[in-house]
This record gives structure tokens, C-alpha cells and sequence, in this order.
């Protein structure tokens, strides 16, 4: 019955790209056809107990299956299979009515699922940003840059596009020396390093992550920069004095929906009368949907993607401007094949730290990522805000320099 069912469903979804299934009992079925925009994908259902579940919680079973081996794929094949799929749920694949109606009433939920309190959230951050720096280390940037890089040339180094990302949101603060900045969730300290060091900002950096703020200390000691910049465990909701500028980078997306009103006044509270802020933050290209419940179970608790849809309403209400919003496509895709390559080259040293099920859970997070940002309409948004309509240029030439400006300021 359920080997019928699960036919039928794939049948109606995969409609781009061609699938073939090897199930349980050696038989082969395929999906789909050929097509130029999505390569074709192959999968092992291996128990045919888990028919049942891939039909009733086709994500969270797709994901669980993966990590628990009752899904095979080829150790090269992985991203082409989620990517797969990711194209057609995303596009013009039919998934089942109940289905639908499931993900309608998780996004009406969310307002209660997500209201991330003050203790909820530093327990959400704690699960994710807690787990050993050491392997972070082995995918990320030298600078620890935990969010979409900056490929101006796609011939980047992941070194060299995180640092753009760096100088382009620095760009868009127009930093002056002795400026007082805000860094809410400042992850490893690289950014506030980078702002204190290059450009003379004396920088505030909160996070609830015990890890990331003990190593943002220690960085900023052997940087010589402690006397510039300070790091604290606390909630953004709990500080009370006047910045220059606010910066928030990968952070929004573990607000939740329900704390949007309280954030973006918050930063209205925060920022000076002549401020700038600037929110880099993950975004829905697209009507807004629910967390996929792998995710959120295993990887990110209480996180959020927002549509522009849901994020323009708060900023308005808040009062301040939204001086600039720019979206950046392309950039987040590549980042991940970066970090996914890193993590599969540093195979031998996760696992002297962590047990098969851990590696297999995430790769399947780094792939499931970069196929979402590939295939399905999801980018990045930065946001820049200040209380008055001239406190930024009202072009944006100062981003762009010419040549010989950038080389008469760097003398």
C-alpha cells in the first residue's frame, strides 16, 4: 500500500529533472524527465518501513531517512537528489492537498511556536552556536564568517568574499572614526574586529552563544583591540544606551516572527538621531512559508526566513527609514558550496569529534541550503535604516567609487 502511495506521490512531484528510485525489494522506478536546469538524481529506499513516513512527513522523513541510512544516495550524489527536489516543490511539482494545508497552519502557527522569549531564544542559539568552535573551524572562513559571502568576482576566494561582504556593509554604515557601533549577534567577533581595526569604530558585540563569546574575546586580546571593542552575553532586547550605528548579520533570521515588531523598534530605540543601521538577513524571494520542520528540528530551532512581505510592515512601524534594501542573489549559493567542500575535505577530523548520524545530518544541512538557494527563490536582504532621509546619500555612487578615489583614499 505504501510502496503505491509514495509511487503516486512522486509521480505528481517530479515533474523536472529525472529521479530513479531503487526500492526495497530491487525494483527500479523513475521519475521525471530529462532536463537542462536540474541534473538527474538517484536514490535507495532501503527499509520499506519507511515508505509510510516519506508519505505522511515527507520532509522530515526525507531528512531522517538520510541521516539514519534508510535512504541511500551516492556519496557524489546527494546535492543533485535534494536539489531535485527542491526545484520542483518549489516550482511546478504537485504536492498532495493535506500537505499544503499542513504547511498553512505551521506559517499560522508560527505566531506561537516562534515567540522566542528571552529564554527560549538563548537556549535555540545554544543547540546550533554552542557545539564545538573547533568544527566550524574546519569549514568556515579564517575570519569565521558564519553568513553569506560577497562574490563580486566569481572567481573569489571564500577568504576574499567574505571580506567584501565585510567592506561592503561597512560601506553601507559610513563609519567615521570614533564611531559608536552595535553589533547584535556578533557571532565569532570577526566583524566588530574588522570595524574596530580598519575602520576606528569602537564596537559593542552581543550574542547568547558561551562559545562564540569566549572566542571573540580571546580574539579580540590577541588583536590588541580589547580596549575598542567589547563583547557580551546578552539579549539585544536588554540594552539600553544610544549607538551610532547598528549591525546585525545572519542574526534576524533567530528572532522569530512574533519578536519583529519588538526588533525593529529596538534598533529605532538604539540608534542614534543621525544613525545608520544595517540588517543582513536571510530572506524569502517569494510568498512566505514555513521552516522546513528537518530543520528546525535538528539544525535551528525557533528559526525564521521572512518574506519582504513580512518584514516592511514592523520597519514602518517602528519609524524609521528604509533608506536602502538590496537583495543579494547568487551569493549565498556559492558560499555553501564553499563550506560544503571544506566540510567533506575535513571528513577525517569530524569524525575524531562526532559520530556517522552527526556527518550525515550535516551535509545534508549544508546541501539542503545551498539547493534552497539555488533552486528555490531565496536570498539574501540588507537593509540599511536611519531616522532621517539624508543621513545617507541619496544615491548609491559612494558604494561604487571610481578607481582612482578608492587608491587616493587608501594613500
Amino acid at each position: 500500500m505504501w510502496k503505491s502511495t509514495l509511487d503516486r506521490l512522486l509521480a505528481r512531484l517530479v515533474v523536472e529533472g529525472r529521479l530513479t528510485v531503487t526500492w526495497a525489494d530491487g525494483s527500479v522506478s523513475a521519475f521525471g524527465r530529462e532536463s537542462n536546469v536540474v541534473a538527474p538524481a538517484r536514490m535507495h529506499l532501503v527499509d520499506p518501513g519507511h515508505y509510510r513516513a516519506l508519505c505522511l512527513r515527507p520532509v522530515m522523513a526525507f531528512g531522517e531517512g538520510y541521516m539514519d541510512g534508510q535512504i541511500e544516495v551516492a556519496p557524489d550524489g546527494l546535492y543533485d537528489l535534494v536539489a531535485l527536489f527542491t526545484r520542483n516543490m518549489h516550482g511546478r511539482g504537485r504536492m498532495p492537498g493535506w500537505f499544503r494545508a499542513v504547511q498553512g497552519l505551521r506559517q499560522r502557527l508560527n505566531r506561537f511556536v516562534q515567540r522566542n522569549d528571552p529564554r527560549r531564544a538563548r537556549r535555540n542559539v545554544a543547540h546550533h552556536y554552542d557545539l564545538s568552535d573547533d568544527l566550524y573551524r574546519l569549514f568556515l572562513d579564517e575570519d569565521m564568517q558564519y553568513s553569506c559571502a560577497y562574490f563580486a568576482r566569481p572567481d573569489m576566494t571564500l577568504e576574499e568574499a567574505q571580506a567584501a561582504k565585510k567592506a561592503h556593509i561597512a560601506a553601507k554604515l559610513r563609519l567615521q572614526p570614533g564611531c559608536r557601533v552595535l553589533d547584535i549577534g556578533c557571532g565569532w567577533g570577526g566583524l566588530a574586529l574588522t570595524l574596530a581595526r580598519d575602520h576606528g569604530a569602537r564596537v559593542t558585540g552581543v550574542t547568547l552563544s558561551e562559545n562564540q563569546l569566549a572566542t571573540a574575546r580571546r580574539r579580540a586580546e590577541a588583536a590588541g583591540l580589547s580596549d575598542r571593542v567589547a563583547f557580551r552575553l546578552m539579549d539585544y532586547r536588554k540594552l539600553n544606551k544610544s549607538f551610532d550605528r547598528i549591525v546585525s548579520v545572519g542574526m534576524l533570521e533567530h528572532v522569530g516572527l512574533p519578536q519583529f515588531d519588538t526588533y525593529f523598534s529596538k534598533v529605532h530605540d538604539l540608534l542614534a538621531p543621525d544613525g545608520v543601521a544595517l540588517i543582513h538577513t536571510i530572506g524569502q524571494v517569494a510568498p512566505p512559508r514555513p521552516t522546513s520542520d528537518w530543520l528546525e528540528k535538528y539544525i535551528f530551532p525557533g528559526g525564521y526566513v521572512p518574506s519582504l512581505s513580512e518584514l516592511v510592515p514592523p520597519i514602518e512601524r517602528s519609524g524609521l527609514w528604509a533608506t536602502d534594501i538590496e537583495v543579494l542573489r547568487g551569493h549565498y549559493g556559492p558560499t555553501l558550496n564553499h563550506w560544503r567542500q571544506r566540510f567533506e575535505a575535513a571528513l577525517p577530523q569530524v569524525r575524531a569529534m562526532n559520530d556517522e548520524r552527526f556527518i550525515r545530518m550535516w551535509r545534508f544541512y549544508l546541501v539542503a541550503c545551498e539547493a534552497t538557494f539555488e533552486q528555490a527563490r531565496q536570498g539574501v536582504f540588507q537593509m540599511q535604516l536611519s531616522h532621517a532621509q539624508y543621513a545617507v546619500p541619496v544615491t548609491r555612487d559612494y558604494l561604487y567609487p571610481p578607481p582612482e578615489a578608492r587608491t587616493h583614499a587608501a594613500q
